[in-house]
């Protein structure tokens, strides 16, 4: 039975964009877009574990209630992963890059131009028939 991995991500919205994020090539899934976020901590709710993940990937803060969008699940060949999404803004700091190599800030229907990793192609589809973010 393959190992399940509970991961949160950010839709983050600002000015009716989204932000997307590069992952390393020092990463799995190297060079493919995702919404920032990552694994969920023992003992940690999603909302605990994005708001962490984001302070550390992004080096900001995100609004205090993150709405949840969708939740869905992927089987790589290393895990099956389980990934909610939250939309949420930023609440305060400067967005510095400690872990991706790129970001955009796109419109919805401007997402499909990137490579998305295969878990968050289902968050990009909902995302594209919501009327405005």
């Amino acid at each position: 039975m393959k190992r399940q991995i509970n991961v949160v991500g950010a839709i983050i919205v600002k000015n009716g964009k989204i932000l997307c994020a590069q992952r390393g090539y020092d990463k799995s899934l190297a060079g493919f877009w995702e919404f920032p976020g990552g694994k969920i901590e023992s003992g940690e709710t999603a909302t605990q574990a994005l708001k962490r993940e984001i302070r550390e990937e992004l080096l900001f803060e995100i609004s205090d209630e993150p709405e949840k969008f969708i939740s869905t699940s992927f089987e790589y060949e290393f895990g099956i992963v389980n990934l909610t999404t939250f939309i949420c803004y930023i609440k305060k700091g400067i967005l510095t890059l400690t872990e991706h190599i790129a970001i955009k800030w796109l419109k919805q229907e401007e997402l499909e131009q990137l490579e998305w990793a295969p878990a968050d192609i289902p968050t990009v589809s909902e995302l594209k028939k919501m009327e405005n973010i």
